[in-house]
């Protein structure tokens, strides 16, 4: 169970660790949003070039990727079915429609989990927010104490 606490008991050294716990966190739910929407964006483009599979483009010449730079010469021949990487080296055979249908699927799941992690990130900026507002009082407070003792 998560325990509150009051940040206005904590000791400047205290807030610091806990806005530097903070960050980490936010950097990390923001790494994996970013995360999620790479993989997002790279589901609805394979889903586009989906539209490009009909009757008129069979036969046609194209380029078939072997790496990530080297490309092969290549003609169309199946228009009707196409191979989805499911994962760890597996590929299965899929109509179009299917095809579409599974990435759709996998947009839909990214885009809730997005969802999911948003709420948790705003509140990790408020929450930092509020350590950093209450970190400057302590410090104005310290300040204050010194100078009052300083004249004194």
């Amino acid at each position: 169970m998560a325990q509150t606490m009051n940040i206005t008991d904590l000791s400047l050294q205290q807030l610091e660790g806990l806005k530097s716990q903070l960050d980490q966190e936010v950097e990390f739910l923001s790494s994996s949003i970013a995360q999620l929407k790479v993989v997002q964006t790279k589901y609805v483009e394979a889903k586009e070039c989906l539209n490009v599979l009909n009757k008129n483009n069979e036969g046609k010449a194209i380029l078939v990727p072997l790496t990530n730079s080297m490309y092969v010469p290549g003609t169309l021949n199946d228009v009707a079915k196409v191979l989805i990487d499911v994962g760890t080296g597996y590929y299965v055979e899929k109509t179009v429609n299917d095809a579409k249908d599974f990435f759709k699927r996998k947009i839909d799941f990214l885009t809730k989990q997005i969802e999911k992690i948003q709420p948790a990130l705003q509140e990790k900026h408020s929450m930092k927010q509020a350590v950093i507002e209450m970190m400057s009082i302590k410090i104005q407070q310290l300040s204050a104490a010194q100078a009052g003792t300083s004249k004194a």
